[in-house]
């Protein structure tokens, strides 16, 4: 019997950039077991899981240049994967990715953070703190796998009011109670 290893697919990615900044965000939402890693030349991989069968997703991008990977950011989130990546060189870059020929059918601008190289005024998003984590301690380690897992069951409502067995029903009794004295008194009133 033989095993074929699963297909891995590519999640969609945007980007955007500024002077000094690359934007990368990774759509997969619901992604487990995430892993970012960027090389200093500009290798940027990325794999997860997603959908109920967990597939695998996987990416590698060789971009336009190199950057510094001490400051560059990421921030996993349920959504997507938002990377800020510094540019070694502060200068616009004429594309994402190295060489020639067209970008991958998955790689697309982020109109909504794009900025034209005249417009830049070096601020931006790139100033947010998002809460992002530095790249160089996380060396390719999959960063979402110390995060504690909620149980299946677990919704967050807070229209639900929660009252001990018997404990309500005096306190409804007695509202109750006073609503019909109330009704009493103005069918008498007329």
């Amino acid at each position: 019997m033989s095993y074929l290893k699963p297909c891995s697919r590519h999640p969609e990615l945007k980007w955007a950039q500024r002077k000094d900044k690359v934007f990368i965000t990774v759509l997969l939402p619901d992604a487990k077991d995430a892993k970012v890693n960027l090389e200093p030349d500009g290798i940027f991989t990325f794999s997860a899981k997603a959908g109920a069968e967990n597939h695998p997703y996987e990416l590698k991008l060789e971009l336009f240049d190199k950057v510094n990977v001490e400051e560059s950011k990421i921030n996993i989130g349920v959504r997507n994967i938002f990377c800020i990546l510094e540019k070694a060189e502060k200068e616009w870059w004429k594309k994402l990715l190295r060489g020639d020929g067209k970008p991958p059918h998955y790689v697309k601008v982020d109109w909504d953070k794009w900025v034209d190289e005249d417009e830049d005024t070096g601020g931006g998003m790139g100033d947010l703190d998002l809460g992002g984590m530095d790249f160089s301690k996380f060396g390719g380690m999959g960063m979402g796998d110390d995060m504690p897992e909620m149980p299946d069951d677990f919704e967050d409502s807070d229209d639900e009011e929660v009252t001990k067995p018997g404990e309500s029903s005096a306190g409804e009794a007695e509202g109750a109670g006073k609503k019909e004295d109330e009704a009493g008194k103005k069918e008498g009133s007329h």
